[in-house]
C-alpha cells in the first residue's frame, strides 16, 4: 500500500453498520475514510468528487440497488475498487454483482481484520471473497453448461443487450442507450434466454462472460 492513506467510501442504508464500518476505517493504518452514503442515488452523485480508492457496497438499498450502483460507477470510477459487503449469498446475487463490475464479495457480519485484509488484497490485484462465497463460484463454473456455440446464434443487437446486461444496466437503461423501445429490449432478452438455453439474468451474463 501506498505511504499517502487509501480513501476508502461506505454505501450503507443501516446507520449502525456504516458506523461500525466507519470506525474500522479510522482505526486501520493507511486507510482514510472520506464519506458515508445511505442509498445509491446519493452515492452516485456525491462520490466522484472524493474520488475515493475502494467503496464498500451494500445490495439492499433504498432506490437503486447496490448492484446498479455498482455498475454506474464501474463506468464513472473505472479505478475504483469496488467491495460487495452484505447478506446476500445466493447465487445471482454474487454473479450479477461480479458481473456490474465487483471485484469482490463480502458476507456480513464482517469483523475488521477481514475487512482491512479485504481491501488490501483488492489493492493488490486480488479478487477479496468471503470462504463460502468463493466455493460457491467455484462450484458455479463447474456445474454451469459450457458456453460453447449458443453465442454464435445471436444477432448483432441481441449481442449489444447482452453486453449491456453483463454490465449491470437496467432494461430502461439499455432502451435508452440503444435508441429503442422497453419492449424491443424485452423481446431481445427472451430470445437471448431461448438462444442460450437459460432461464435468468445471471445464468444469461455467466454464460457470456465465461466466453
Amino acid at each position: 500500500m501506498s505511504t499517502q492513506p487509501v480513501p476508502v467510501a461506505i454505501v450503507e442504508d443501516s446507520p449502525g453498520l456504516r458506523h461500525s464500518f466507519e470506525t474500522m476505517l479510522q482505526r486501520a493504518p493507511g486507510l482514510q475514510w472520506v464519506g458515508s452514503f445511505g442509498d445509491g442515488e446519493q452515492a452516485l452523485r456525491d462520490l466522484p468528487a472524493l474520488r475515493p480508492r475502494v467503496v464498500l457496497m451494500d445490495i439492499n438499498l433504498p432506490g437503486i440497488s447496490g448492484v446498479q450502483c455498482v455498475a454506474r460507477l464501474a463506468q464513472s470510477l473505472p479505478d475504483t475498487a469496488l467491495i460487495m459487503v452484505t447478506v446476500h449469498d445466493d447465487t445471482d446475487a454474487i454473479f450479477d454483482s461480479l458481473a456490474a463490475g465487483a471485484g469482490g464479495y463480502l458476507l456480513k457480519p464482517v469483523r475488521s481484520a477481514q475487512l482491512i485484509a479485504a481491501i488490501k488484497e483488492i489493492l493488490a490485484g486480488g479478487a477479496p471473497m468471503s470462504a463460502n462465497i468463493a466455493r460457491r463460484v467455484v462450484q458455479a463454473f463447474r456445474t454451469a453448461p459450457a458456453p460453447v456455440a449458443d453465442l454464435v446464434h445471436l444477432g448483432p443487437r441481441e449481442r449489444e443487450t447482452l453486453d449491456l446486461l453483463a454490465k449491470g444496466l437496467l432494461l430502461k437503461e439499455i432502451a435508452e442507450q440503444l435508441g429503442i423501445s422497453y419492449w424491443t429490449v424485452q423481446e431481445y432478452i427472451a430470445r437471448i434466454y431461448e438462444k442460450l438455453h437459460v432461464h435468468s439474468r445471471s445464468q444469461a451474463v455467466a454464460k457470456y462472460l465465461g466466453k
